[in-house]
């Protein structure tokens, strides 16, 4: 799995392979109960064995997004709906300087749906 995993990253064009790659190391730098793992040909981040967000590049803007699984129950003022009833997506341009502080908090706001017991664990 790990091997499928790192291909997926090393496939892609640069800039979107560095900055997929920035952004897998502060998903998984975030918090020890966050694993990866790869469902629908998306590399898939998991809290506590629960989905949690999925990285994925737009294919009409070609730039990298956080899907944030439960982003209906996020109040992020970055996140984008679209025609999504559950999840929402975190833009990224990989040609600028990544939000850290941003992705942390989206990160922070998404973990606690499930400190909180809003969404199970």
């Amino acid at each position: 799995m790990v091997k499928e995993l790192d291909n997926y990253y090393l496939s892609k064009e640069e800039p979107n392979k560095s900055c997929l790659l920035a952004l897998r190391d502060i998903i998984l730098n975030h918090n020890k109960n966050i694993n990866e793992t790869r469902k629908w040909e998306m590399p898939c981040f998991c809290y506590k064995k629960k989905m949690f967000c999925y990285l994925w590049i737009d294919k009409k803007e070609n730039e990298p997004y956080i899907l944030m699984v439960e982003g209906s129950y996020l109040k992020h003022p970055d996140l984008e709906k679209g025609k999504r009833s559950r999840m929402k997506i975190f833009r990224v341009n990989p040609n600028k300087n990544l939000p850290i502080k941003k992705i942390k908090n989206l990160l922070e706001e998404g973990i606690n749906l499930y400190r909180k017991g809003i969404i199970k664990a």
